[in-house]
């Protein structure tokens, strides 16, 4: 069985040096590089399988993104915002010496993609919009706000396990183990030997800040970031999703790079594409045309 390796490269935000974790699967000399990039409580490991399925094709990197997972945190919370992770995923573009990549990013890793594929000169070749555009369910927004820096502990694994779940349940239809995998990634024990969720709580503090000003000119700016996307791009949709709403959806087919929409059925935020037919939505878009 294919496994990844793990690697770090070092990044810089206003608030000094930070450390960015990633896993690196295939041949590290393949020129065709696929970038796989987690949402806001999630981390590399949620791509272990589409990775695997993928590596024969791409070199596929899996970064944890600062503050989630075997990254480092950064020293002022308030950087934890998209321009930030922007800068980040550029390091390590550098690192990889890519001339090209194809990006594949659920929810906030999608908005990373949005906001990287939007600069001229920038290497993305096609793009996977997983559950995410410009505009976001303000409702929604506060219902992920709300549980991100909630400092939750468990006593024990399957306890813990179940709160993953529960907390999870618009990802839709899995097995047992397909759960327990979702839950083990992002869970870790401290040193009181409490379960907890493996990111820094302090991801929170943007969130807390935000004003409906900000939030409006925050929409703006994606939307012109989304306009001026250029590459072949696919918008994938949970049928449920309270994320991204049905005209939103509709909207990114009209416009910017007119993206081709699919809907998963039975999902609502986000499709975890750890199911088969799933990874084939993302084959069939970046395959589709020869690698």
């Amino acid at each position: 069985m294919t496994q990844a390796a793990l690697k770090t490269v070092q990044c810089i935000s206003p608030a000094g040096l930070h450390t960015m974790a990633y896993k690196e699967w295939g041949d590290p000399h393949n020129p065709n590089v696929l970038v796989c990039v987690h949402g806001v409580t999630r981390v590399s490991d949620d791509f272990d399988i589409m990775a695997r399925e993928f590596a024969e094709t791409y070199r596929v990197i899996c970064p944890d993104v600062v503050g989630r997972g075997r990254s480092g945190k950064l020293r002022n919370p308030q950087y934890y915002v998209v321009p930030q992770y922007v800068s980040d995923m550029v390091c390590l573009l550098a690192r990889l010496d890519a001339e090209t990549v194809d990006w594949f990013g659920t929810s906030m890793g999608g908005l990373i993609g949005m906001a990287l594929a939007s600069l001229p000169e920038n290497p993305i070749r096609r793009l996977v919009l997983n559950d995410i555009g410009p505009s976001i369910n303000a409702s929604a927004l506060a219902r992920i706000g709300e549980y991100i820096g909630q400092d939750i502990r468990f006593d024990s694994f399957d306890e813990a396990a179940l709160y993953i779940r529960t907390i999870s349940a618009s990802f839709g239809p899995h097995t047992d183990e397909q759960w327990h995998k979702l839950a083990s990634d992002v869970l870790r024990q401290d040193e009181q030997g409490k379960w907890r969720r493996h990111y820094d709580l302090a991801l929170a503090e943007p969130f807390k800040t935000m004003t409906p000003e900000a939030a409006s000119m925050g929409e703006a700016a994606l939307w012109a970031a989304y306009d001026a996307i250029t590459c072949p791009t696919l918008l994938v949709r949970g049928s449920a999703s309270d994320l991204l709403l049905p005209e939103v959806a509709q909207a990114m087919t009209q416009r910017g790079p007119r993206a081709t929409l699919v809907e998963v059925p039975g999902v609502g935020h986000a499709p975890t594409f750890v199911q088969a037919e799933q990874i084939k939505l993302a084959r069939d878009f970046l395959l589709g045309a020869a690698v």
